[in-house]
């Protein structure tokens, strides 16, 4: 798995999470488990459906890139 979530959208994404999950312990929402979704995308910096519409916010390059420059 490689990078394709970072900076700003990480942190909005483990904000949104955390503050998600907060609202369903809190006030009993069960829709707010929802955001198990944002919190784990942010921490592992990998977003599925990204590489469906082509969208990358991480700057670091992936090591997939590094393995194949090296042997260039």
């Amino acid at each position: 798995m490689y990078c394709n979530v970072g900076g700003i959208d990480r942190i909005l994404r483990v904000s949104v999470g955390v503050a998600l999950i907060a609202w369903a312990i809190l006030a009993g929402n069960q829709l707010g488990w929802l955001g198990l979704i944002p919190l784990l995308t942010g921490v592992f910096k990998f977003c599925p459906f990204y590489p469906l519409i082509g969208l990358k916010t991480c700057k670091t390059e992936t090591k997939q890139t590094e393995t194949s420059d090296k042997n260039d």
